[in-house]
């Protein structure tokens, strides 16, 4: 009877450890691939009130970053990373379209994000429009975004924070995850622009 008590307790042992080694292991986090559909058209409202659609990038590569101007960390965090590997870039900088789509259009007017970019880099461009016109293109991206009440009429804005490298043809070529390592990042933006 202990003989069996025995081997129970180490079978249970045993599959405790498999189930801990399971839920610790890393696994590889999903990224897009060139055959994942990410982007497609859409129709915007650009920081000066003009319309804009995805084929008004074409010609110049463009990487897209999907946020919202009261975000508290993961966008002023990407947005400053984007602002060091501008620099970085140097004169190369300008061969790359940036644009920042707003997942927030009832606060983000263009003006707002007009200012709230300039802060950054005067390179970037904002983007927002209807709900259901960002809506759309945030789906094109596969971007996830989700509105979250906080106390009274507040509220923030949960959403997916990839940035988006599009070629001059706007095909998608790799994302740049939050994450990532800076040199690989500024890696990435150098091959995009051909530097």
């Amino acid at each position: 009877m202990r003989r069996l008590f025995g081997a129970a307790a180490a079978l249970v042992l045993l599959a405790g450890i498999g189930v801990a080694v399971f839920v610790a292991w890393p696994r590889p986090v999903p990224s897009p691939s060139r055959s994942s559909e990410i982007g497609g058209p859409f129709a915007l409202i650009d920081q000066d009130g003009r319309l804009v659609t995805d084929r008004t990038f074409l010609g110049k590569p463009t990487v897209f970053y999907f946020g919202f101007t009261y975000c508290p960390e993961a966008c002023p965090t990407t947005l400053g990373h984007l602002a060091v590997w501008m620099k970085a870039l140097g004169s190369d900088a300008n061969k790359l379209n940036v644009v920042f789509i707003s997942i927030d259009p009832e606060r983000d007017t263009p003006a707002k994000l007009k200012a709230y970019l300039s802060a950054y880099d005067p390179r970037f461009r904002g983007r927002t429009g209807s709900p259901e016109a960002v809506a759309a293109a945030a789906h094109q991206f596969n971007v996830f975004y989700n509105k979250v009440p906080l106390q009274g009429s507040d509220y923030t804005v949960d959403h997916s924070t990839t940035l988006y490298l599009m070629d001059a043809q706007g095909h998608f070529v790799e994302p740049i995850g939050y994450d990532e390592d800076p040199k690989m990042a500024l890696a990435s933006l150098k091959a995009l622009v051909g530097a």
